[in-house]
This record gives structure tokens, sequence and C-alpha cells, in this order.
């Protein structure tokens, strides 16, 4: 895989060249800026500015992840406490609406700024797989793929914490819908999730999505978490380093990724396919130190 990172890393902070340049230091061929209002404002037009200036003077692809919050534009404080809120596929109409609007918010920023692609979640933590789902799904992709075409900006799925984007839902979303434009974005923390506590794949199931999904995977996130905790039937989401071994929140148990397998199962993939890194790190971390993580990343998992 090509050695990609996500502005996730620096999410606690407002975006800016400084940060960009820390990502490449480390050897980024890909970055991937979050939409957040609190750390890139997609409504600000110095800001988007900023940003497009600073892709266009350096030889890095761009990818855009979608908002996962719907928030006023005079609500800057923001927490990292704070659940996602904004849901493509909710059951209530006025709430789809208002998760679509966001989402164009921040594509209209491919205006200026050259993304390549938009990174989409569709529904939320645990959300259900029925009917309805399907619907507002084939719904959600099928108008924003009318909005991001003129942009050039293709559109990637990613798998979540719900069962709506499972590998197997994903394919049948994508063959449903006839959308053969539209790839995914394969993300080994929630595939590591999403397996059973028990006698689950040493590969956490990397293989299978890749045999399933093939040449629709158009890139991959890579962060590591502790899976099912072994005294709790919860499964946290924990955005560490590939290979970090110690939680977040400093609970015990459980069992982190088996990188070795899952870059044997990815090497399926073709060498050009962006490996995104997409930790969480502390907020007082200084960018030097992010760019040595990273670069010591790339090397473990063999992205170059």
């Amino acid at each position: 895989m090509q050695p990609g990172l996500s502005t996730h890393v620096f999410f606690q902070h407002r975006l800016h060249p400084g940060l960009l340049d820390a990502l490449a230091a480390a050897g980024a061929r890909t970055i991937e800026v979050f939409a957040a209002r609190h750390h890139f404002d997609y409504t600000d037009t110095p800001a988007v500015r900023e940003l497009a200036a600073w892709f266009r003077s350096n030889d890095v692809r761009a990818v855009l992840h979608q908002p996962i919050y719907i928030t006023d534009r005079a609500d800057t404080q923001w927490s990292r406490h704070v659940a996602a809120n904004l849901n493509l596929i909710a059951p209530e109409k006025t709430h789809r609406i208002a998760a679509m609007d966001e989402v164009k918010r921040a594509l209209e920023s491919a205006e200026q700024v050259p993304f390549a692609a938009i990174v989409l979640s569709l529904g939320l933590k645990d959300s259900p797989w029925d009917d309805a789902a399907i619907d507002h799904a084939l719904s959600a992709i099928e108008h924003l793929k009318a909005f991001a075409a003129p942009l050039g900006v293709r559109l990637l799925l990613e798998n979540m914490q719900n069962e709506v984007t499972t590998p197997d839902h994903l394919f049948y979303i994508l063959k449903t819908g006839h959308f053969d434009s539209v790839g995914v974005c394969l993300d080994i923390g929630h595939l590591h999730l999403a397996q059973p506590v028990k006698n689950a794949p040493r590969d956490s199931g990397a293989a299978a999505a890749v045999e399933l999904l093939g040449a629709r995977i158009a890139q991959v996130h890579l962060h590591d978490n502790h899976g099912p905790f072994s005294d709790s039937a919860d499964m946290k989401d924990e955005h560490l380093w590939p290979g970090d071994e110690t939680p977040g929140d400093g609970t015990a148990g459980g069992e982190t990724i088996d990188w070795a397998a899952v870059s044997a199962a990815l090497a399926a993939l073709p060498a050009a396919t962006p490996g995104i890194l997409e930790p969480a790190c502390d907020r007082d971390e200084p960018a030097e130190s992010i760019t040595k993580k990273a670069i010591e990343a790339f090397r473990k998992l063999d992205c170059q």
C-alpha cells in the first residue's frame, strides 16, 4: 500500500499548513482531511483557500472525510466526548435532509481543494439493517454521487460499527444501486470490532472483505483497538496506532489486531492503494512526535 495519513490525528486542533507539513514529512502520499468545523471549517472561505493552496503546492493527494457532526456555526466549544450525530440514513426525514445539506457544504470545498474522493458513513453506531436503511442508503448515495461528480470527487463508503455497513451489506447496496463508480474505504479497526469474541479470524476478516469487495476497495483505514473487552460486551473504537498495546482509557482486556495477518490479506490489493493511518492522539502531543510515530507505523505495515 501507499502511505497515507488522516488529519484525525490532529482532530482536536484547527488544521493549518504546519500540521499538514508534519504529515507530509512522515511520507504521506495521501492526506485525508477530516471535515469538522472546529478542525477544518469547510464553510470558512479563508480556511478553504489556505488548504487549497497547500495541496496545490505539495505533491500529495487529497481525500475528504465527511462531517460526522451537525453543529451550529456559533458552536465553537467542541468536546471529544460529543457523539456523532450526522446520519444520512436517519429514520426522520428532517434529520436526513440536515445531514445531506451538511455533507454537501463540505463537498463544496472541492471547488477549490483538489479532493479526489470523499469517505462517507452510512448510519451511526449500531444502526440496524432493514428495508428503510436500504432505501435511505440508496437515496443518499444517488443524491451525493450526482452532487460530487461535477466536482471530480468519487464516493467511498466506509464500514462502520453498524449492521448497515458490513462488507456484505455494502456489496449488496453497491450492486443493488448499480453504483459502479462508487468505491469502498475498508476500515480495519472497525472490521476488527465486528468480529466474534471467540474464534475470530487472525486477519480480523480482511481477507474475506478483500475477496468480496475486490477492486471496489479504493483505500484502507489503519488503526488499532482491543476489540470486545474481556469483562464487558462493549466494543470501543479506540483509534490506536497499529500495534499499540495500551488501551486508550487504561482498561485491560481484549486482543489488538494481528497486523502481520492483516498485511498479508491486504497484499492482494493493488500496490497503489492508499493505506491511511487514522489514530487519535492527545491534544498536547507535538507534531514532531506524530511524524516519528507515523514513519514507524509505515515501516511496520510496509507502506511505501
